[in-house]
């Protein structure tokens, strides 16, 4: 049971600036969690309201008083606001408030944890689940995790959502919380751009910072590449501004390959780590083998197998490893990098007596499409191909389409271009626009690539296509388990409909499966 306190309490925690106004009685007691949402206000807790894109919070703030809320937090000035029954609090970013908040009326949990936040493009969740791997053997199980694929406490777990890879702040530090009243110790947080720059992880005290790699991506949101690179630098910023605790360093782990190790080597810590396949990184990966079914290779005289296939897949893990040796866990790495068989979603094979290879691959990015296709070409013998199965998201970065299909067009040897989340986008001229992309690589249509609109279908037709020995690579949905048509999200799995395809039926759930 966390102890109640008074409002002012918790606003001390907000950094300097934030707080702008009060009114009301500020001695109110907070007995329930600050939410986001009206309709999650519990009699006693605090709905903070922010202005979103689409959606004012303050008008729902009638329905949060009517809820039980012992106060209100928000953007707007009180002096433009109908007088309130109880206190409200202006600040100057809500958003950016929600995460102190939470983090306080927790009692500060990441202050009792070992926090490593894994950031970067491509390879995020993947080495998330590789460390935590690591640290949980190390810890003796006092290790959790949240990622995009779930939230482990220890002896429970949690889903973290359909699209959404960094949950809201307020369910961050609940988790974080309820890791600590299970005895853990350590935790590994997936951090995305999002999550970071809309203050999702504020009030999270970070130790050791990981940079998997930084590619096109996300520029819809964030505007220009330097804006990503700096959503992404401030976990880097989260670990050099946060208290040190007693006898643990402030470490960065960093891809020493990626074009932008300096920007992030930058930040101030006490070590800074570097890892990856060139002689400068510290930690470095030699004599590597790979093969369909794993992959082995030697840092400093230590052998290290993975059930996990590709370069990609070796970086993922040169990280984790790095992760592991500066907290004095090297020794557990053998085994823990191994006892990962795979990530759900991420070079995840399929089978059902089928007489060829099926994947099922999260890449959504040019970078990560590349890699995984190039992984793809290192399973097939001479004479196999390799069919690739993806689409392109609408209301997200439109430069991805064509550079993603320009990719498929010189890796792959059919191309099958499909519905992937259009939202209130044209489908038709998503999959144009990425048809030009093919063409622009010497593609053919109807011979080297086709438009398949439906992706129940395209995955059986690729299927059907499919000879002795050829892989067929199901791109860019991944674990996720809805795909956005319009404003409504339909129940989608890319391994429930590749594997009906395998099966001898295409999957006809999605709004386009009509017009098949």
């Amino acid at each position: 049971m966390l102890p109640s306190e008074t409002l002012p309490a918790h606003l001390n925690a907000l950094p300097a600036g934030m707080l702008l106004h009060t009114t009301g009685d500020l001695s109110t007691r907070i007995t329930a969690p600050f939410v986001e949402t009206a309709a999650a206000v519990q009699p006693g807790g605090v709905f903070i309201a922010r202005r979103g894109r689409s959606v004012d919070g303050h008008q729902f703030i009638p329905a949060a008083v009517a809820g039980g809320a012992a106060a209100i937090i928000g953007e707007v000035d009180p002096a433009e606001m109908p007088a309130l029954s109880i206190p409200y609090v202006q600040v100057a970013d809500a958003a950016q408030a929600i995460g102190w908040l939470a983090a306080s009326y927790y009692g500060f949990p990441a202050r009792r944890l070992v926090v490593i936040g894994v950031t970067g493009t491509d390879g995020k969740t993947t080495t998330t689940h590789l460390i935590h791997s690591i640290f949980k053997l190390a810890t003796g199980g006092r290790t959790g995790f949240i990622s995009t694929l779930a939230a482990d406490f220890g002896s429970a777990t949690a889903d973290t959502g359909l699209h959404v890879t960094t949950p809201g702040a307020p369910e961050v530090q609940l988790y974080l919380a309820r890791m600590v009243a299970a005895g853990l110790t350590h935790v590994v947080l997936e951090m995305t751009s999002h999550g970071l720059a809309q203050g999702r992880l504020n009030g999270v005290e970070v130790d050791i910072a990981v940079l998997t790699n930084l590619t096109h991506e996300h520029l819809d949101y964030h505007g220009t590449f330097e804006n990503y690179r700096a959503a992404k630098g401030r976990l880097f910023e989260m670990l050099s501004s946060t208290p040190r605790k007693p006898g643990i360093p402030k470490r960065s782990i960093i891809n020493r390959d990626d074009p932008n190790y300096s920007f992030y080597a930058a930040f101030p810590a006490d070590e800074v780590i570097s890892y990856g396949l060139h002689e400068t990184a510290q930690v470095r990966a030699t004599g590597i083998h790979y093969a369909p079914d794993g992959t082995q290779f030697e840092v400093d005289g230590q052998k290290l197998a993975l059930l996990l296939v590709g370069e990609f897949n070796v970086y993922n893990a040169l990280a984790a490893l790095a992760v592991a040796r500066s907290a004095g866990y090297a020794d557990f790495a053998p085994a823990g990098l191994r006892a990962i068989p795979g990530v759900a979603g991420r070079m995840e094979r399929l089978y059902a007596g089928q007489n060829f290879t099926a994947i099922v691959d999260f890449a959504h990015t040019p970078n990560a499409l590349e890699k995984a296709l190039t992984a793809g070409r290192r399973m097939l013998a001479p004479g196999q191909r390799l069919i690739a199965v993806f689409g392109s998201a609408g209301l997200r970065d439109v430069a991805k389409r064509r550079l993603m299909a320009e990719v498929s067009a010189r890796l792959a040897d059919l191309t099958i271009l499909t519905a992937e989340d259009p939202r209130t986008e044209s489908l038709d001229e998503i999959l144009a626009m990425m048809a030009r992309g093919c063409e622009a690589q010497g593609g053919i249509e109807g011979e080297t690539f086709l438009r398949v609109p439906d992706r129940g279908a395209a995955l059986y037709r690729a299927c059907q296509l499919a000879r002795p020995g050829d892989l067929v690579m199901a791109c860019g949905k991944g674990h996720e388990q809805s795909m956005c048509f319009g404003v409504v999200e339909y129940p989608w799995d890319d391994r429930t409909a590749l594997l009906a395809a395998l099966r001898g039926a295409p999957l006809r759930t999605l709004p386009t499966a009509a017009a098949e």
